[in-house]
């Protein structure tokens, strides 16, 4: 028998989230703390800013799912800081636009409830 669906906790973030369950990591203990009580969603992608975070928030997060997360954790900032690269190119975010950028983020799931 099943029971009733559990509440969602999705992590957001760079590599720093996508490698959260290696060895033990903050992830595993999330996942061990609430264990049939809710259910740890990853979304980690190893290299990410938030600009790119941006470019796919309205996929991973649809205003429209039937289904809403009841927690989502955004750890975003450790790409974003690196120098910049004199190209131009690279992963760095200015810190005005990465402020901007977390706003964006923030207020898109916030909509979401």
């Amino acid at each position: 028998m099943v029971g009733p669906k559990r509440p969602q906790i999705v992590l957001f973030g760079s590599s720093i989230v996508q490698h959260s369950f290696y060895d033990q990591g903050w992830a595993s203990i999330l996942t061990h703390l609430y264990a049939r009580k809710a259910d740890i969603i990853l979304r980690g992608y190893a290299g990410w800013n938030s600009r790119r975070a941006l470019q796919v928030l309205d996929d991973i997060f649809p205003k429209d799912a039937t289904e809403q997360p009841s927690l989502v954790i955004v750890y975003f900032g450790a790409n974003d800081s690196v120098l910049a690269h004199p190209s131009g190119l690279g992963q760095h975010i200015p810190l005005q636009d990465y402020i901007q950028n977390m706003k964006k983020i923030a207020i898109h799931l916030k909509s979401l409830s």
